[in-house]
């Protein structure tokens, strides 16, 4: 793509101002190598974030809130550079600073600056520990060092990255609490040697974090399994046995009736060992394959990666919510398998990357992949029109899945698959998956009826 190398009438002009006002620093001046623009900037740094995923062993909750900070910095950032020099078509999600325009001219690749310089900040913000690889990625992309003096850092990027900062300040991604097992038949328990303590459950009081869209973790909350009030009324129900005996015969290690395709569903959609992008990241890559076929700009690319991002991250909170603060903390199948006497020797399929057999240290009930498959394809869905029909080539980073690509003709499809292969891998069961699903789905339809919306 060619880029504009205009450069700005009046740049000078602000750099004497800046000097005379004490706020241009002089930074030592190092080698430069030529830009490396190719391919979209979101993409990129979307990129560079799955990077990190794959770095830093990190929970769901946290990976989500880490996208959807990165991804609303860096479309405010593309708005404010359209509101400056093109046209503003969708409302920001905290703001746009117009900081230029007439008579002065847009600048050699801006738009590329404010993206760029806009994710690398935020993203240094939320991972300290990975400065050096970050730097290593900003060396690759611009040719330069990053704390080069730029303009736009003080014009655009460092305000769009402190109101993001800002906005999430003592949003409660920090609790410290840990869990306490209610301790009673059908209540989730430690489950196997990767979780041996109820302290060591994940993120708990997540549901309790500050939503970047809906009004809280509980207003998409669905009903107790099937309206069951008690973990007793629950255990007697034959809807409950129903369940349990489904992915008993199907999720198992050793299961003779799971068929190769169930398996092979099971592993594509895992991605929980370290080393892997998580199951958030997996739809980030998603969203990156379908937005490159679809051939979006590059300020459709950040709208739709920020949406995105919203609903994943304001689907981990809704998720976490049912996982933990409604009346049932819902055992994980190994448990009502093994520690009923159904079968002592069960092992779920789940397996880390030396094929020791695991399930996720939180409750069953709802599933996360389901609610993040869910929330997933109603924002697909929105963001194309309400066209659900489009056919993609999805991927997987799964060390025992067979294949690396599945293909699917819908993303309801996809979102479907991905809610029942955790029946298959023997960590859910399958009213997990509905229920994940339809949280996943009015969480997103939240997102997408109040935020980001075309300018009228």
């Amino acid at each position: 793509m060619t880029r504009s190398r205009r450069r700005r009438p009046g740049t000078a002009f602000v750099v004497v101002v800046l000097c005379v006002l004490g706020l241009l620093t002089v930074v030592p001046q190092r080698a430069t190598a030529a830009p490396n623009y190719s391919g979209d900037p979101v993409h990129y740094w979307n990129g560079v974030l799955l990077e990190l995923f794959r770095r830093v062993d990190e929970p769901p909750g946290k990976v989500t809130r880490a996208a959807a900070m990165l991804n609303i910095a860096v479309y405010d950032a593309e708005s404010a550079y359209q509101r400056t020099w093109h046209t503003m078509v969708y409302q920001p999600y905290l703001g746009a600073p117009r900081y230029s325009g007439p008579p002065f001219l847009e600048g050699p690749d801006e738009e590329e600056r404010v993206i760029g310089r806009t994710a690398y900040r935020m993203l240094t913000r939320l991972y300290p520990s990975q400065a050096n690889f970050l730097e290593n990625r900003f060396q690759n992309r611009f040719g330069t060092a990053p704390d080069a003096f730029d303009i736009l850092d003080i014009l655009v990027v460092n305000p769009v990255v402190q109101q993001t900062m800002n906005a999430r300040a003592d949003d409660g991604h920090d609790d410290p609490r840990p869990y306490s097992a209610d301790g009673v038949p059908g209540a989730w328990r430690p489950t196997d040697s990767k979780c041996t303590a109820a302290s060591q459950a994940a993120t708990p009081f997540w549901g309790e974090v500050r939503p970047f869209a809906i009004p809280s973790g509980a207003h998409f909350r669905p009903p107790t399994p099937q309206l069951y009030a008690s973990y007793d009324a629950l255990l007697a129900s034959p809807e409950y046995r129903t369940q349990v005996d489904e992915v008993r015969r199907l999720g198992g290690a050793a299961s003779t009736e799971r068929t190769v395709e169930q398996t092979a569903i099971g592993w594509f959609w895992a991605n929980e060992v370290p080393g892997t992008y998580k199951p958030p990241g997996q739809l980030l890559e998603h969203t990156s394959i379908v937005a490159a076929q679809q051939r979006l700009t590059v300020y459709q690319n950040a709208r739709l990666f920020a949406l995105v991002s919203l609903a994943l991250a304001d689907a981990a909170i809704a998720e976490w919510d049912v996982k933990y603060l409604t009346p049932i903390d819902l055992w994980r199948p190994v448990s009502a398998i093994r520690d009923t006497g159904l079968d002592p020797n069960w092992q779920p399929l789940s397996a880390d990357r030396n094929g020791v057999h695991f399930t996720p240290c939180f409750p069953a009930w709802a599933s996360g992949h389901a609610t993040f498959g869910g929330a997933w394809a109603r924002v697909m869905r929105g963001f194309f029109n309400g066209v659900d029909a489009i056919t993609f080539e999805a991927t997987t980073e799964d060390p025992h899945s067979p294949v690396r690509t599945r293909r699917f003709t819908s993303f309801s499809q996809a979102a479907e698959e991905n809610a029942q292969s955790r029946v298959y891998l023997g960590v859910h069961y399958s009213w997990d998956a509905r229920d994940g699903l339809k949280l996943g789905d009015d969480v997103a339809g939240q997102v997408l009826a109040t935020k980001l919306l075309k300018i009228t």
